[in-house]
Order: C-alpha cells, then structure tokens, then sequence
C-alpha cells in the first residue's frame, strides 16, 4: 500500500486559473488529464517524483456528477469552496479490502486527450464523503499506464496534515498511517474542518504548503 495520490477539487471555471496557481506554487506544469465519463468529472494532473500525482479535478454539467459518488464527492467539495478533496493509497491486494468493506470495488476510467484510456478500480469514495480524512484505494489496471510513470520531476510530497482522529483514521487503515506511507510524514492537526489540511511538497526552490 502506497500514496497513489492527492485530489484538489474546484468548479469548472476555476480549474484554468487553479492549475496555473499551483504550477506556479509548485515550480511545475499541470497536464491535461481528461474526462472521467462515469463520473462526470475532468481533471489535470502533475505527475510527481516517487510514484505518486497531483489531481485537479472538477465537476461538468452531467448526470454522473450527481449520481456517482466521486462525482458527487468532487461536487460537493467544489461548491462548499474547493480545496484539498482526499488523499489516494495505491493497493495489489484489491480482493481484502472488498472483503474487508463488505462491497465491490466500482470501475473507473479517463480518457486522455491523446486518445489514451487509463483505467482501474476504486473503493471508498462513499466513506470519503462521510468522513473526509479517510483515504479511499485504488488499483489500476495496467501500471505501466499510473500517471506517475513518465515523471522526471524533483517535486515529492513530503508531509499530509490531516484533521481528524487519529484513531478513526489508523483504525480504517488497520495500521499506523506514517508506517504506511514511510517517507510521507502524517501530521495529526486540529481544525473545524475535518480532511485533508495541508499537503508539504519538497521542492528544488524550497519547501512549499499547499493548504
């Protein structure tokens, strides 16, 4: 188990402007990423150094964006403000978390703008939105195709500050989340808010906290 991703949720007419500000943040540039058809989502994405990305992703005027729950997760965080949606951990073993869930995982899919179809399977997005620090999983079906792939970038993530109990959070994941991810520090905090509160990225001009 590993961080596959983080996901940063905006309207549609703030995704333009949002890439650009955090590129710029970040010392590096978004891609396209393409639509998400069953989910009635778009996103850009920045591929980062240790197999991990970025997501900007926004809802679209479509049936998906209401139905789906990732869909339904992307929109209502977008229209309460935006900001920081979850936080993505990458899983072989696909089968003990459907077991452990009692339910099956939901297939997903995007279509780049190359033409290119990227998919996998995804589980917890309904727990997500109940509880907004807890991550949901993911398994792609052709690794060599992770968004993460190609990357020649320096960027990595270093730390994710979390709001919620720690407890609630380790006991989803069944072990000590920091142990989890081992490089990325897992930094318990106190907010209002509960979920995703800050992502550290070590950058070559600096450490930069994107919140």
């Amino acid at each position: 188990m590993q961080l596959d991703h983080v996901s940063y949720a905006v309207l549609n007419s703030e995704l333009a402007d949002t890439v650009q500000r955090l590129g710029a943040d970040l010392g590096a540039s978004f891609i396209d990423g393409g639509f998400h058809p069953s989910f009635g989502t778009r996103n850009f994405i920045l591929p980062l150094a240790r197999g991990a990305y970025i997501e900007v992703v926004a809802p679209l005027e479509h049936p998906a964006a209401v139905a789906a729950p990732f869909g339904t997760a992307v929109r209502q965080r977008a229209e309460s403000g935006g900001g920081w949606l979850g936080w993505v951990l990458a899983v072989q073993d696909l089968a003990s978390v459907e077991k452990a869930m009692g339910r099956e995982a939901a297939s997903g899919h995007r279509v780049r703008p190359d033409g290119v179809e990227l998919a996998w399977q995804q589980i917890g997005v309904l727990d997500l939105i109940e509880a907004p620090a807890l991550p949901y999983f993911i398994k792609w079906q052709d690794d060599q195709l992770h968004p993460s792939r190609a990357s020649q970038s320096e960027v990595h993530i270093s730390e994710i500050a979390l709001s919620a109990q720690q407890e609630l959070v380790e006991s989803w994941l069944g072990d000590s989340a920091s142990e989890l991810l081992q490089e990325i520090n897992i930094n318990w905090v106190e907010d209002e808010e509960q979920g995703v509160a800050s992502v550290t990225f070590t950058t070559p001009h600096g450490t930069v906290v994107i919140d």
